[in-house]
């Protein structure tokens, strides 16, 4: 993808920018593979976070939002799951551009879901005339095999149908709570592309860190994390049950104030 990236010609990057804004940094962050492998080790599958000791972490939407800035992606739409949905087929039809025939022949079937490899896309993108379609085409990867990946070198059914959806469903009612902008143009991940990072911090360091580490030490509110609204709230419920592209995830609005530094209340 960096490659494809570095051939690009202005057009096609402003267009991206324009329609996907700050996706592309993601292709820049250099991945501390040390930290990585540390990090796996505190995955808590059951509750879907990050368990440091007492301390439980994840990212949120607020923070996917905010991080990539794009203005496709509206918060309170993500997680809704419309009555019909268009079969994968048609889905990556309207995507791609490519015709019924072409995409029935690519589709394959990866446990229990139906996907499409990176490969094919990859050589779609270089190859296809039409400026709009590569670039969602690349979009599309970057959700697929950077932010949501399931199965490695493949797009799975459901971050199309997530891509699909952006911006386009309707939603509950949902209550919410203001919160100011500083600065519209600032970049958190055009930022961290260009920040110097220490990379000589064995994993066996950082699982002594990150084994240690205790509540009072975490800083729960980002730096960066300025959006202009809030979920805090769904009716009376405290954890509210998101669909997920691959099922149902709890959402703690408690838990988002307290990255904000609000007073925890019950």
């Amino acid at each position: 993808m960096k490659d494809i990236w570095a051939q690009w010609d202005d057009e096609a990057r402003q267009l991206f920018f324009q329609t996907y804004r700050d996706l592309s940094y993601l292709l820049d962050i250099k991945v501390d593979k040390h930290l990585f492998r540390a990090m796996v080790q505190f995955w808590n599958a059951a509750y879907n976070c990050f368990t440091f000791g007492e301390v439980d972490v994840v990212p949120t939407l607020e923070e996917y939002t905010t991080l990539l800035r794009c203005p496709r992606i509206q918060g309170n739409k993500a997680y809704v799951r419309p009555a019909s949905l268009p079969i994968f087929v048609r889905k990556l039809v309207m995507i791609t551009g490519m015709s019924e025939q072409w995409t029935v022949a690519r589709v394959q079937q990866k446990g229990d879901s139906k996907c499409i490899p990176w490969a094919i896309l990859k050589d779609l993108i270089l190859t296809h005339p039409d400026v709009a379609k590569k670039v969602n085409v690349l979009a599309l990867s970057i959700y697929g095999l950077v932010i949501f990946p399931k199965a490695i070198g493949y797009i799975d059914e459901a971050v199309a149908d997530l891509f699909d959806r952006i911006g386009k469903q309707n939603t509950p009612k949902l209550e919410k709570v203001p919160c100011r902008v500083f600065f519209e143009g600032y970049s958190p991940l055009k930022e961290a592309t260009t920040t110097p990072r220490r990379d000589d911090i064995t994993e066996e360091k950082w699982m002594d860190i990150l084994q240690n580490l205790r509540e009072e030490e975490v800083l729960w509110k980002a730096p960066w994390m300025t959006p202009n609204e809030v979920l805090y709230r769904c009716g009376s419920f405290d954890w509210v049950p998101l669909l997920g592209i691959w099922g149902v995830v709890g959402y703690a609005p408690l838990l988002i104030l307290k990255q904000y530094k609000a007073r925890q209340f019950r």
